[in-house]
């Protein structure tokens, strides 16, 4: 995606792309090549300096967001030792070096031929989508069930579990979406409430068991990982009274809980 600096002069940040459309910028495939080098992510997390916790959520949304992983867990010690790339993970780094330098040139000419930029750094701006949820998963619509206003959906991600959606019938008709679509599912970490019952009754549809793989304490509030099986994980945010009250450590399964009307989907393709 290309930056404007000033009028006149062009820069610009190279996005891969997979056959899955799953994007991996230079700062990602930076990661990749450390792992790969270092054998660890503690290692590599300190040679392209962030921080271990930072590593793991680029990580995660890597592998949340493909259908294939690009990293695999290892056992080791508290920092995971002996993390691996997928070939697919070694496909990325060895192709991207000769596409950024392809890049770079591009970049070079077209900015040469290009006097006012002004008009379409203003409509790239207007255009972006951000979002803050850290929980994102792309998958594949397998159900829906229609109601008077309201449809549910359901939505493959690639675990034994679909996700589920509940969405208005306007909504449905804006997205264009049916049995096969692909879509990206937002969850607030926020609103995914954990526990140790798993026969406990609830009225949230979506209920996954997964496994703790990372505890952060904060000044006031904790942030977890989840491992969901498949490469795929949770992030969830719980104050520390709730922590220190469920003992919750690394390595303890649990079931996490949120309804469906609090996942949103967005149509990917």
């Amino acid at each position: 995606m290309a930056s404007f600096d000033s009028p006149t002069q062009l820069t610009g940040d190279l996005f891969l792309l997979t056959n899955h459309k799953s994007p991996f910028a230079a700062h990602q495939v930076e990661l990749l090549k450390a792992i790969q080098n270092c054998g660890s992510i503690s290692k590599a997390a300190k040679a392209v300096g962030i921080s271990y916790k930072t590593a793991w959520d680029r990580i995660d949304a890597m592998n949340n967001m493909s259908t294939e992983p690009l990293v695999l867990r290892a056992s080791g010690g508290a920092k995971g030792g002996g993390t691996q790339l997928t070939s697919l993970g070694e496909r990325i780094i060895s192709g991207f070096q000769s596409l950024l330098e392809e890049h770079e040139q591009f970049i070079a000419r077209l900015g040469a031929e290009l006097h006012s930029l002004q008009d379409v750094a203003n409509f790239v701006s207007s255009e972006r989508l951000n979002s803050s949820v850290r929980n994102q998963f792309r998958g594949q619509v397998s159900a829906i069930k229609a109601g008077a206003t309201q449809c549910e959906v359901q939505l493959d991600i690639g675990i034994s579990t679909p996700l589920v959606a509940i969405i208005s019938q306007d909504s449905l008709a804006q997205l264009n979406l049916a049995v096969g679509s692909d879509c990206i599912a937002l969850v607030n970490d926020s609103d995914i409430v954990l526990t140790q019952d798993s026969q406990v009754a609830t009225s949230a549809r979506n209920r996954l068991t997964a496994c703790i793989t990372r505890v952060n304490l904060g000044a006031v509030n904790s942030d977890i990982s989840l491992d969901l099986g498949q490469n795929k994980s949770l992030s969830v945010v719980l104050p520390n009274s709730s922590v220190e009250a469920m003992a919750l450590t690394t390595g303890q399964t649990l079931e996490a809980m949120f309804k469906a009307p609090n996942v949103i989907l967005l149509r990917a393709d």
